[in-house]
């Protein structure tokens, strides 16, 4: 038989040419729904997040969107073509632009169509903040520059509400799903930004020189702000001294007569990841500011904030670790080497599994989190979240950066490529646990939280201690870790430099709790003994030999 007759062509610009045919490589993992894959998310919505199962079905509609080839598309697009400053008109005018590409906007979009925003505060009530929650993880999974501008105009509205006036004229527009790019005085919707950090301080907001000066009913503000991400969005929460101390104000970028407020865009950071959401240098001059909340108490203004997004931080990760599981599980089916899939070669299922292991803990206690954010949370519900999540913040971000480089060595060589979504989430990852307060600023927070909030950490053990009983190794582990903070509850100020293990602890204490309670024996148990116990490794692939990997990777 001649190779024409095996219908094999001699031109080498056809697919029928011998080197051109393509065979063990996985479908494009494109037109499915991430909602209805992701079965933690699914379950842990009701587990912990209040949320009833017939609540979801505009979650199941954006999991349909955001697994769509455009939308995936889109997010390459915008990562592929990040944001270009433009400070002057062609005329020469001042105009402190920041153009993004089209596919940016389209996404954003529809992420504030579906509520990913403000639709907590817009439709409060028992689980509003879970299912706004997973409406985030959902489209951060795909695209997480985007995100910045969402979770920001999402915690805004706790602060804003400290200022009656400026609330009845903002939050309405917060609220709005309607998104409209450009600056306008008139837009039904607005999208919020903050700016604290300065070059002389970074988290140290007191060490902050910008200057905010009476005049009539509003303030002048000169200063300089290190980093401002979404320059673009349509106000901000901006830190300034005043002559009554730290103040917290509204700066618009544009005045309600129409015309700009000062706000000169120095330059766009050049960022090692999140490049399709432009971050900023920014100037003010005489720039127009209104007060938010007591003379004086800015910080605390804007600490309603920044809980919240420490809270997005959290679930940004975790719709990270998500995708990461997903696109390596995906790969794993589809790819076969040594004569069977990898997926179930022992070596990779143990890698899978572990990843999964770590995702669903990430969900779990993202959901149970939200969950305490709604407004019905009681004293003991607000005093849960002041603790848990600083806690959660720093140990679920901190996993995110190693949890994506291991995903992506799960597809080789092409996990590398930039034509696959897992190099730009390794990128991603690590910015989660920069933002709002690094490692060490979060761990000393916690210690700060068992100096001044004790009901924080009786509220926080108290969760724990929900799941004693169900574990010999995890009733250990609560054991140990109870005689590791009596001292430190004593005099939290003395163990600065344990502050990370301290944090550690609890953290993986608060994930198992809630695995035991609610997860599968078979991801409950691998969690415990894998990192309570013993043996413990927090390298992946390591699980031991009484693991059900089976059982794990079918909710993967």
């Amino acid at each position: 038989m001649t190779a024409n007759d095996a219908g094999i062509t001699a031109d080498p610009h056809s697919a029928n040419y011998p080197t051109h045919y393509v065979s063990n490589q996985p479908p494009p993992r494109v037109d499915i729904n991430e909602y209805l894959l992701n079965i933690p998310l699914q379950e842990h919505l009701m587990n912990f997040g209040g949320v009833s199962a017939g609540a979801t079905a505009a979650l199941e509609a954006t999991g349909a969107v955001v697994g769509s080839a455009k939308v995936q598309d889109d997010a390459r697009l915008a990562h592929k073509n990040p944001p270009i400053l433009h400070t002057h008109s062609k005329y020469g005018q001042r105009i402190d632009e920041v153009e993004y590409h089209p596919s940016y906007h389209r996404v954003l979009g529809q992420a504030i169509a579906a509520g990913a925003h403000t639709s907590a505060w817009e439709q409060p009530g028992k689980g509003a903040s879970a299912l706004r929650a997973a409406q985030f993880m959902l489209f951060a999974q795909v695209e997480p520059g985007h995100a910045c501008p969402i979770s920001m105009s999402h915690a805004a509205v706790e602060s804003i509400g400290l200022a009656p006036e400026l609330a009845g004229e903002w939050l309405p527009r917060l609220y709005s799903r309607n998104y409209s790019p450009g600056l306008s005085a008139d837009k039904p919707g607005a999208l919020f930004g903050m700016a604290m950090t300065e070059k002389q301080g970074g988290s140290d907001v007191r060490a902050n020189t910008t200057r905010a000066v009476p005049a009539a009913d509003h303030f002048l503000l000169t200063g300089h702000k290190w980093f401002c991400s979404a320059p673009m969005s349509d106000a901000f929460l901006v830190l300034a001294q005043d002559d009554s101390g730290l103040g917290c104000f509204l700066v618009p970028r544009v005045l309600s007569g129409g015309e700009r407020n000062p706000f000169l865009i120095q330059r766009l950071k050049d960022k090692l990841g999140n490049r399709s959401n432009a971050s900023s240098e920014v100037e003010f001059a005489n720039t127009v500011g209104w007060r938010i909340g007591d003379p004086g108490r800015g910080v605390r203004a804007i600490m309603g904030m920044v809980g919240r997004t420490r809270l997005d931080c959290i679930l940004g990760s975790a719709a990270g670790m998500r995708q990461s599981v997903a696109e390596a599980t995906w790969h794993a089916r589809y790819r076969r080497a040594f004569g069977a899939r990898l997926v179930d070669q022992p070596a990779m299922s143990n890698v899978l599994a572990d990843l999964a292991l770590e995702s669903e803990a990430a969900t779990a206690v993202s959901m149970r989190l939200s969950r305490a954010f709604d407004d019905d949370a009681g004293p003991s519900e607000r005093a849960f979240r002041r603790l848990a999540t600083a806690v959660t913040k720093y140990w679920v971000c901190k996993r995110g950066p190693n949890h994506a480089y291991e995903a992506m060595e799960c597809l080789g060589g092409n996990g590398y490529i930039e034509d696959f979504p897992l190099a730009m989430r390794y990128r991603e990852q690590p910015v989660m646990a920069i933002w709002e307060g690094t490692g060490n600023v979060i761990a000393l927070d916690v210690l700060r939280a068992m100096a001044t909030d004790p009901e924080s950490v009786e509220a926080f053990l108290a969760e724990v201690r929900l799941a004693s009983g169900n574990h010999r190794i995890f009733d250990d582990f609560i054991a140990r870790l109870m005689e590791q903070l009596a001292p430190v509850r004593q005099s939290p100020q003395d163990f600065a430099g344990q502050a990370r293990t301290v944090v550690e602890r609890m953290a993986l204490a608060l994930q198992a709790s809630l695995l035991l309670r609610a997860a599968p024996p078979a991801v409950s148990d691998a969690f415990v003994v894998s990192r309570l116990g013993p043996d413990r490794s927090f390298n992946y692939g390591n699980l031991p030999p009484s693991s059900d990997l089976t059982g794990i990777l079918a909710r993967a």
